[in-house]
This record gives C-alpha cells, sequence and structure tokens, in this order.
C-alpha cells in the first residue's frame, strides 16, 4: 500500500477542513493509502522524519503550499505533493483544475496522475504561484485571518484600499534573460501560475512552459496610474503595463520594499529569480480522455 501524509492547515479558508478530515482521510484509505493526518505546526519542519513517503496532501491555501514546498527543499526531498485547496483564493490549486470541493479534491488526487510543474525560486526561498511587491501585493500579510475567514475576497479588497496612502514609485533595474529595462514601478507581479487574488491577471502564463509571465505598472499620475489597471483589468494594453516573459530575473532597487510570495513575507533585495522547470511532482486530477 501507498504512504500519504495528509497536512492539514485549520487557519486557511473558514476552518472547515478540520470537521472534513476523517472523510479525507477516508477517501485515501478507499484508494489504498497509508494516510496519517496531521496538524501543521509552522514552527517546525512537518516532513522531518517523514522522508519515506509516496505522497504529501496539503490542505490549504497558497501560504500552505508553499511553505510545504520551502520545507521539502530544505530536506532536499522531492516528494509528489497533493493539493486540497482550503484557503482563501487558491489560486495555485486553482490552476492544477483542483475542486473546491476538499472530499472531491481528495479523490481527485487519490485518483490523479503526477504531473512535474514548474517553480520560482528568489534567492533562498521558493514559490509556487507568484512573487509581488509594491501597491496591494503585501495585502494578504496584512490581512489578519480573522477578517478572511469572516469576509473571504472581501478582506483583501478592504485591506487593498488602505494600502492607497502609501502609493509611491519604486526605482527599479530589471535584467531579464539579459535584456535590461530602468522603470519607476508601482506595482511588480511575476507570475509562475496563472491568478492573483483569485483575479486572472497573467493571460498567457502556464504552470509548465519554464517561464516566469511578469507585469510592471509604471508609476504616472494617480488617475492615469488607476484607468491603465482598469483597462488592463477590461483585457486592454496600456503602454504603461509592462509586460516580459522570462526564465531569469534581476531585480535592484536603492530602496527597501516589502515583498510577497504566495501571501507571505518574501525576499529583500537584489532579487535574484529563477524558475526551475518541472521542479515540483503534483498529483494533479487525470486528465479527462
Amino acid at each position: 500500500m501507498k504512504k500519504a501524509l495528509f497536512l492539514y492547515n485549520t487557519r486557511s479558508g473558514r476552518g472547515r477542513i478540520e470537521e472534513r478530515k476523517e472523510a479525507i482521510v477516508n477517501t485515501f484509505r478507499t484508494n489504498g493509502y497509508v494516510i496519517e493526518p496531521q496538524l501543521i505546526d509552522f514552527q517546525e519542519n512537518p516532513l522531518r522524519g517523514h522522508e519515506q513517503l509516496d505522497l504529501v496532501v496539503v490542505a490549504g491555501g497558497d501560504g500552505t503550499v508553499n511553505y510545504v514546498v520551502n520545507r521539502m527543499m530544505e530536506l532536499g526531498l522531492n516528494l509528489p505533493i497533493g493539493i486540497i485547496p482550503a484557503g482563501t483564493a487558491n489560486d495555485f490549486a486553482g490552476a492544477i483544475g483542483m475542486s473546491k470541493n476538499p472530499i472531491e479534491a481528495a479523490r481527485q488526487i487519490a485518483t490523479g496522475e503526477i504531473d512535474h510543474l514548474d517553480c520560482g525560486r528568489v534567492n533562498d526561498l521558493y514559490f509556487v504561484n507568484i512573487l509581488s511587491f509594491g501597491l496591494f501585493t503585501t495585502t494578504s500579510q496584512r490581512t489578519s485571518d480573522e477578517r478572511k475567514h469572516r469576509w473571504g475576497k472581501l478582506a483583501y479588497i478592504a485591506e487593498g484600499l488602505k494600502e492607497l496612502r502609501r502609493m509611491h514609485r519604486i526605482p527599479l533595474e530589471v535584467e531579464a534573460d539579459g535584456q535590461k529595462l530602468s522603470i519607476g514601478a508601482l506595482i511588480v507581479l511575476i507570475f509562475n501560475g496563472e491568478t492573483a487574488g483569485g483575479f486572472h491577471l497573467a493571460r498567457r502564463s502556464s504552470v509548465k512552459d519554464g517561464l516566469f509571465d511578469v507585469l510592471l505598472l509604471e508609476k504616472r499620475h494617480f488617475l492615469r496610474s488607476c484607468w491603465a489597471m482598469i483597462r488592463f483589468l477590461l483585457g486592454g494594453n496600456p503602454r504603461s503595463v509592462k509586460q516580459l516573459r522570462a526564465a531569469k530575473l534581476r531585480l535592484e532597487t536603492p530602496d527597501q520594499e516589502l515583498t510577497d510570495v504566495d501571501g507571505q513575507r518574501g525576499a529583500d533585495f537584489p532579487l535574484e529569480i529563477e524558475c526551475l522547470k518541472g521542479a515540483l511532482q503534483i498529483q494533479c486530477p487525470k486528465a479527462k480522455q
């Protein structure tokens, strides 16, 4: 029988994964797994002592997945991972087609197949969905779990509106696969996945192409910057939104900007960023025939 570890985060989403824990475990047992449920302790490495596994099942949001991937890399492991979306946005889980129903997601994993997907690395940190900095990008870090549970995505919007008071220009030197660019940026988004907070912004992004999709919003007058964001969200291509595709980037700024990876505190500048093609083994839903 196959051996699995089920790591779950009761702080993700509205904390409902706890009441579905037994049903999830039974789904895996029915499909031939010996599985051990374990509440994640974010002060420890939950994979230490569990190196001999066929599968690691993670129930949580992008931040929880990020934590498990970083702890796995820390131990030099490359274990197959299955993701049960239980957070607020669940962007990476959405990119691989996981059901929002945790029991159905468990079935998709238990009967699924391994696919090799890309992973981002910035300095000594790894990320699965997005690296970002600038306006709105630290919203997830600043939004309390209580507000996420109560309001869902509206909590992000409410916190994001507060950040308008901190809007400023970031002088940035960018090197993308050898090409150089200087820009005064308002927002920088570097996508491995496809969405951010549930918003589909990276139009060509794929978790299997070995490339990042990079969006840089140039800082202009407040109203012009806002209008450019709106036009881009509506499908337009405003000149102040620069779009790049690259496997490696180096970003420098004389300022010390707070960065974010998958909703968690990110790396410090300068940033050395690389897309690791096929570095993650992800147990995905079986392709429809």
